[in-house]
């Protein structure tokens, strides 16, 4: 069986799509083909994973022409698809499946795109309202839909010798312990600064770690998150927490390799979270903004960490309401007693 896949934009839910691409894999069989629509980036998001037979990069609004719809449409064309099943929402993908000459198109009734799709879900809905499921489970009920056998809700990455190089190099240039005695830290996100912990209070957990149970502190970043990471370190004012920020190059694949070789996670809801669920390391994450029963991860070791406010769950890029609440008053006391949990739970499942 020949199938095309259009993936999703965010970094975590491609992550999320992963066990859904494990059953098309399946689908699709030894001899089948299984092509990837995305984002240049995604790629190295599913490196290392054997999923995906060719990837097809598509960027909307890109000077690039080989990024263009018209180069997708062409690329899919030339599989002779059976079967495209979508991950996306748009209406704009819908479009481009249909354009593929694929006979199946398999997607949720959204964005106008019905009339564009041979399969169509529709999302669970309560008192009148859509109901949307966990976003994993969503993803795999579009590949049973295609006919797809059943796979457990577990997420699934993998790094690269390249990847494992970047993070030798980066744990000797920033002079880290073993992976034991490492506490990964991941403060941001591409989504707003609504996801944002504090500053000062990643600074204070992370004293507190280090002080407490003689742990290391990494706080992971991306290009764009430089300064927040380094405020973090600089604020922490102990050699034992460090900046990913102050290493050159900061690909995808460095902050995986970072993360898998780690003893456990703190993260806001951002794409890095599903690296620690993935890798399997105990995981403690930090929701404002967003309703953690939608990126629900089945999940025994991640601590989803929320605050009760009236105002949640807003899923504002900024806080509308200008004051921040449901993240700053998310107290480190608080967040520190579920790391501490977290890391005594992890040792018990050590030793046993």
């Amino acid at each position: 069986m020949r199938l095309g896949v259009f993936l999703p934009n965010w970094i975590g839910d491609v992550v999320m799509a992963t066990p859904a691409l494990d059953s098309l894999r399946e689908l699709a069989g030894p001899e089948g083909r299984v092509v990837g629509v995305m984002r240049p980036y995604v790629a190295d998001v599913l490196a290392g994973l054997e999923t995906l037979d060719r990837h097809v990069f598509y960027k909307p609004r890109a000077k690039d022409r080989t990024l263009s719809g018209a180069a997708v449409i062409a690329a899919l064309r030339e599989e002779r698809l059976d079967a495209v099943v979508l991950l996306t929402n748009s209406l704009r993908t819908a479009w481009l499946a249909w354009r593929s000459g694929a006979s199946e198109r398999i997607g949720y009734e959204r964005d106008q795109r019905s009339w564009l799709l041979s399969t169509r879900l529709r999302d669970p809905r309560r008192r009148g309202k859509r109901a949307p499921l966990p976003q994993i489970d969503s993803y795999l009920n579009l590949a049973y839909a295609a006919g797809g056998a059943w796979r457990s809700p577990e997420l699934r990455l993998a790094t690269t010798p390249q990847d494992e190089a970047a993070a030798d190099d980066a744990w000797s240039k920033l002079g880290l312990p073993q992976g034991e005695r490492v506490v990964v830290f991941n403060t941001g996100g591409a989504y707003g600064d609504a996801k944002s912990w504090p500053a000062e209070h990643f600074a204070e957990l992370a004293r507190r770690l280090v002080a407490d149970e003689g742990l290391a502190v990494v706080v992971n970043c991306g290009p764009g998150e430089r300064e927040t990471a380094n405020r973090i370190a600089e604020l922490a004012g102990s050699p034992a927490v460090v900046s990913l920020g102050r290493i050159d190059s900061l690909p995808i694949g460095l902050s995986k390799a970072i993360i898998r070789r780690s003893h456990l996670l703190v993260s806001t809801d951002s794409g890095p979270r599903f690296f620690g669920i993935a890798f399997g390391k105990p995981v403690v994450s930090l929701f404002g903004p967003t309703d953690p029963m939608a990126t629900k991860t089945h999940y025994a070791h991640e601590e989803r960490l929320s605050l009760a406010l009236d105002c949640q769950f807003c899923w504002a890029r900024e806080c509308p309401l200008g004051h921040h609440n449901c993240m700053t008053e998310l107290t480190v006391a608080r967040v520190l007693r579920a790391v501490h949990a977290a890391l005594d739970g992890r040792s018990a499942i050590v030793a046993a």
